[in-house]
C-alpha cells in the first residue's frame, strides 16, 4: 500500500508540474473532460460500487480534507463527501495508533525492585515455589501475577522448589551422620566349622563399630533383643 500510495504521490507531482504552464482557459475545458468521463464510467458500470484501493482512498483523503464541505459538495466525486472525510479521520487515527505503539512489543518490564525481591524470597526460602512467592508479595501490598513471578524465576535459572530443595545422598549423610547408624550381618567360621552370623552396627559419626552378638540361627526375637540392648548402651552413653 505505501509503494501504491508513493506512486500515486509521484505521477500527481508530475501532473502538477504540467499545469502550471497551461491557461485557465485550458484548465477549465479539461476539468469539463475528466468530469464527462467520469459521468461516462458510472453510466457504464451503473449500479457497480467503485472499487478503490487503500491508497487510493488515503490519496484522495490527504488531497481533499482541506475543502470545506460545500466546496466538496460541488466536486464531481465518484464518492460521497462525507466518505473523503471519513477517510481521512481513519488516516489520521492509524497515524495515532501507529506513533502510540510501544517499540518493544510484549508487556513491559517488572519494576527492578520486585525482580529483586522475588529472587530474594526464592534464595531464603528453597522450599517457596512461585505460588507461594507471589502470595507473600500480595501480602506485602505487591500487586503481580502469579506467572509474572514464574518468569522472574525461570529468566534467573531459578530450579522449582522441589528440584531446589533436593539433596544429595552425601549431604543427606553429612546432615545426619551424628544420629546415623548403619547395620548388617557378616557371616564367620568357628573352631568347630559351625557357621556364626554376627551383627554389627557402625555409627557414621565417629566411624565406631559395635558388635551386637553372634548366633548360628539369628531369628527375628533375636535381632529385635540385640537392637534393644544397642539403644540402652547408647542411652547410657548420652549418644541417643
Amino acid at each position: 500500500m505505501l509503494l501504491r500510495l508513493a506512486y500515486l504521490s509521484v505521477t500527481n507531482a508530475f501532473a502538477l508540474l504540467r499545469l502550471l504552464p497551461m491557461s485557465d482557459r485550458d484548465k477549465d475545458v479539461e476539468i469539463l473532460v475528466l468530469r464527462h468521463q467520469i459521468t461516462v464510467l458510472e453510466r457504464q458500470l451503473g449500479k457497480t460500487q467503485l472499487r478503490l484501493f487503500p491508497a487510493d482512498r488515503m490519496f484522495l483523503a490527504a488531497l481533499l480534507h482541506r475543502l470545506p464541505l460545500t466546496a466538496l459538495r460541488q466536486l464531481h466525486l465518484p464518492v460521497r463527501p462525507e466518505t473523503v472525510l471519513r477517510w481521512h479521520r481513519d488516516l489520521l487515527a492509524r497515524r495515532h495508533a501507529a506513533r502510540s505503539r510501544p517499540q518493544c512489543p510484549g508487556r513491559p518490564r517488572t519494576v527492578r525492585s520486585i525482580r529483586l525481591l522475588v529472587l530474594r524470597l526464592a534464595r531464603e526460602n528453597p522450599t517457596w515455589g512461585y505460588r507461594r512467592i507471589h502470595g507473600e508479595l500480595l501480602v506485602l501490598g505487591i500487586t503481580v501475577a502469579a506467572s509474572t513471578v514464574w518468569q522472574i524465576l525461570k529468566d534467573a535459572g531459578v530450579d522449582p522448589a522441589p528440584e531446589r530443595t533436593s539433596t544429595t545422598w552425601a549431604d543427606f549423610l553429612r546432615s545426619q551422620a551424628q544420629v546415623l547408624l548403619a547395620c548388617d550381618f557378616f557371616e564367620v567360621s568357628a573352631v568347630s566349622g559351625t557357621r556364626m552370623y554376627v551383627l554389627a552396627v557402625i555409627e557414621h559419626s565417629s566411624r565406631r563399630i559395635r558388635v551386637l552378638g553372634a548366633t548360628a540361627h539369628p531369628t527375628a526375637a533375636w535381632v529385635t533383643q540385640a537392637a534393644k540392648n544397642l539403644v540402652m548402651d547408647l542411652d547410657d552413653t548420652g549418644n541417643s
